[in-house]
This record gives structure tokens, sequence and C-alpha cells, in this order.
């Protein structure tokens, strides 16, 4: 294990979410070497697949994403698993307020499945990933998102063979949906 000292921590932005600049020393092979890199923190985040297996059918989202956009994205939209920040709360709480929220689905029982950095380089999130059973009974409100979070978020449901073609031809392109379409596969749930 290397030995590591943080030196000095600058913030560079803390608009939306925060921007700082570390610099650090390391020890390798006995020398001390310096570096510096940025690292963004918007804090932890859950993402969920809510599945159905008398349906087959999965749940996803669709929603404008600004970073898809300028990176090549021609319309933004980005079809996704249902996931949100922590904001304080753990990470059952928070997927289960994320979920009535963007889908309008209040679930039962939902099972944590693993966890992950999803950009270990630059962003300091970690992850923490969920799978739920749902029946149509679960839905209680329209979901869509919150207005004063400026989501504008349409929920999807799908057959899981369709999901698993989307993803297969592009057009599923969201890290984590991706990861809990795989894993939902590999446990033969759908």
């Amino acid at each position: 294990m290397k030995n590591v000292q943080i030196t000095n921590t600058e913030v560079l932005s803390d608009h939306w979410y925060v921007l700082r600049k570390f610099t650090y020393r390391f020890q390798e092979s006995g020398q001390w070497i310096e570096r510096q890199r940025e690292a963004y923190d918007r804090g932890n985040g859950a993402a969920i697949l809510l599945y159905n297996r008398e349906r087959a059918t999965v749940i996803l989202t669709r929603q404008f994403r600004l970073p898809t956009f300028v990176n090549g994205n021609e319309t933004g939209m980005l079809i996704e698993a249902c996931a949100g920040l922590l904001d304080k709360d753990n990470p059952e709480a928070a997927i289960r307020r994320e979920t009535q929220e963007e889908t309008g689905y209040k679930l039962g029982e939902v099972e944590k499945v693993f966890e992950a950095y999803m950009s270990p380089g630059s962003v300091t999130e970690m992850l923490y990933f969920f799978i739920a059973e749902y029946t149509p009974m679960m839905k209680v409100e329209a979901g869509g998102g919150l207005e004063h979070e400026e989501e504008e978020i349409e929920v999807l449901e799908l057959p899981f063979a369709r999901a698993w073609e989307m993803m297969e031809g592009g057009d599923i392109r969201d890290g984590k949906t991706i990861m809990l379409l795989q894993h939902v596969r590999l446990r033969g749930l759908l």
C-alpha cells in the first residue's frame, strides 16, 4: 500500500457540485512523488432496475443529459435505470425516494446487489446498485421527476428482450443501466 499525503486542496468550482484540485504526494519505491489531480464531488448515489417476472418487463427512464449531448449524443436523450443522489439518506431510503419521484412506483422489497465507483479517475461518487420486482399495482403516481429539480423524465416500460436489444444496438449507453441489465440476465431473473 502506498503512503499518500494530501498537501493542498483548492476549490475550483462549487456551482452545481464541487470541483477540487488536489496536490498530493505518494511514496513509490522509497521515493516521494508529487502530483496534482482534479476530482468532482457530487455525493454518492443509488440506481435501481425494476423488473416484472410475470410480464418479463423492466422500467427505465428517458431524459435529457447535457454531458452526453456535448459529447456526441445528437439528441442528448439517454435511457437509464432510475437513479439519484443519496442526499444524506442511506442508499436504500434514497433509492426508494428516487423510484417514486422518477417512476411513480412505491416499492416493496429491494435488493442491494453491489456498489461501484463509476468514474474513479475524476469523480468521487460511489454508486449503490439495487434491483426490485414491481407490479402495476405499485404505481401510485405519474412519476417524471420533480419540477424544482428541473427533471423532465419519461417513464418507459419495456419488454426485457427489447431493452437487451437496445443495449446491444447502442440505444442504451448508460453504464449503470447496462450493468443492471446484465446482472438481471446473469441471475436468470428475466
